[in-house]
Parts: C-alpha cells; structure tokens; sequence
C-alpha cells in the first residue's frame, strides 16, 4: 500500500522502455540482425532523452 498509487517520474518511464528496447534487440540479435539494430537505436535515443533529463 506504501506506493501502490505512486506516479513514475518521466525518468523512470524512460529507463523502463530504455530496459525494455534492449532486452528485445538482444533476443532479435540471434533471429534478425536488422530488426535487432533499429531496437539498439530506438534504445539509443531513448538514452539521449534521460541524459537530456538529467541535465
């Protein structure tokens, strides 16, 4: 009940689809390459954004 309710902060919504795209890019890496590149760089910009958050 301590936080059930608690809203995340943008950060940590990011941090969770950043966590998110490079699980998926490394489960594609061993059935499509291509596919598993453009998840590295979804997660790529994502991380971008939480480094613009920080600052």
């Amino acid at each position: 009940m301590f936080g059930l309710f608690k809203k995340s902060s943008p950060k940590e919504k990011l941090e969770k689809r950043y966590k998110k795209l490079l699980e998926e890019s490394h489960k594609l890496s061993t059935v499509n390459r291509m596919e598993s590149d453009l998840k590295m760089f979804e997660a790529s910009e994502v991380l971008k954004e939480i480094e613009k958050l920080e600052n």
